[in-house]
């Protein structure tokens, strides 16, 4: 099992960015992927999930700023995030079961 996360960076508040999680080593459209995230000094915190059947889910601090997506045919998750905050700053990982990537940096800052 691999999960490979990008499309981190530093952007300044209000700007948008999407991250991606590409993965190989297991049947990707049968499997829910999450996206969750640890701020420094922080525990990790789930951020969102998308099932096999493509159902969302989201936690309340990125609801209706963050939208989570899949493309089966590339293997790859997606988490598309809007209007990013300072407080949304984190390194951020797709998992699957007990199975994480290395993670990407996001640092929201002006």
């Amino acid at each position: 099992v691999q999960l490979v996360e990008s499309g981190g960076g530093l952007v300044q508040p209000g700007a948008s960015l999407r991250l991606s999680c590409t993965t190989s080593g297991f049947t990707f459209s049968d499997a829910t992927i999450n996206w969750a995230r640890q701020a420094p000094r922080k525990g990790l915190e789930w951020v969102s999930t998308i099932s096999s059947d493509g159902t969302t889910f989201y936690s309340p601090s990125v609801k209706g700023r963050f939208t989570i997506s899949r493309d089966n045919a590339k293997a790859t998750v997606y988490l598309q995030m809007d209007s990013l905050a300072p407080e949304d700053t984190a390194v951020y990982y797709c998992r699957r079961g007990p199975s994480r990537g290395q993670g990407t940096q996001v640092t929201v800052s002006s």
